[in-house]
């Protein structure tokens, strides 16, 4: 095991998940790849709107991306003292298909992520990435589970 991918939600189970992920990295001499995404800017043009009539969601999706990528560095910081060739990213899109697509390009053997236990209606209604990398991931998956305690 070579590369490990570990995605990042700044959850809840984010603590268990870089743990857990550390954990195997240190275990199997793998490099650690930290991984998030921001979900994208709703469209309008479906309703004839242009994303210049809402400043607003530009001024908070820049936001976002700006708050993920200090998290995220600063998490990468912590990771980096018992691994120092961890490494991180940020991508925009659907998180479970951006996932799928960064663990198929960064060549990884394994995946942990998170699952927050929200439930069967709130996964139909909602999807879940953890559910959905099970699914259909090329590579083992690792879910560890939200800390009660957390």
């Amino acid at each position: 095991m070579k590369t490990i991918v570990v995605a990042i939600d700044f959850s809840n189970a984010t603590t268990g998940v870089l743990k857990m992920a550390t954990e195997q990295a240190t275990a199997f001499g793998a490099q650690l790849r930290l991984f998030h995404v921001v979900e994208p800017e709703p469209s309008y043009t479906a309703y004839g709107f242009t994303p210049d009539e809402f400043p607003a969601l530009h001024a908070y999706q820049d936001e976002a991306k700006r708050r993920a990528v200090v998290q995220l560095n600063e998490l990468l910081a912590k990771v980096q003292a018992t691994l120092p060739d961890a490494t991180c990213q940020i991508e925009e899109g659907s998180p479970l298909h951006a996932l799928l697509d960064y663990v198929k390009t960064s060549g990884a053997d394994l995946v942990v992520l998170g699952s927050h236990g929200h439930g069967v209606i709130a996964s139909l209604l909602l999807g879940s990435v953890a559910e959905g990398m099970v699914r259909k991931s090329t590579v083992p998956t690792l879910i560890v589970p939200a800390s009660a305690d957390t």
